[in-house]
C-alpha cells in the first residue's frame, strides 16, 4: 500500500483483525531491523533505473506553511499598500 507513516499505518488498520496482533513498539523495532535490507533493495532498483535513464522526476508532497486560519495575522508575503 506504500504507507510510509507509522501513524497512517495504524490509522488504516484500525478496526481490522490485525490491529490487535501488532503493537507500535514491535512494529518500530522490526522496521529498524529491516532498514538495511530495504535500503539495499532501494539502491539496486535505483541502479537498474539509472542504467537506462538520463532524467528523473521527483514527486514530493506539498507542505502547508501557514494555516488559512492564521493567514490574516501573517506578516509574511503581504502586499504593500
Amino acid at each position: 500500500k506504500s504507507i510510509d507513516s507509522e501513524h497512517q499505518l495504524f490509522r488504516e488498520i484500525k478496526g481490522w483483525e490485525i490491529e490487535t496482533k501488532i503493537e507500535r513498539s514491535v512494529y518500530n523495532r522490526r522496521k529498524r531491523k529491516l532498514f538495511p535490507y530495504i535500503e539495499k533493495s532501494r539502491i539496486k532498483m535505483a541502479e537498474k533505473f539509472n542504467e537506462f535513464e538520463n532524467y528523473f522526476v521527483i514527486d514530493s508532497m506539498p507542505l502547508e506553511v501557514c494555516k488559512m486560519a492564521r493567514s490574516s495575522r501573517s506578516k509574511i508575503c503581504k502586499e504593500a499598500d
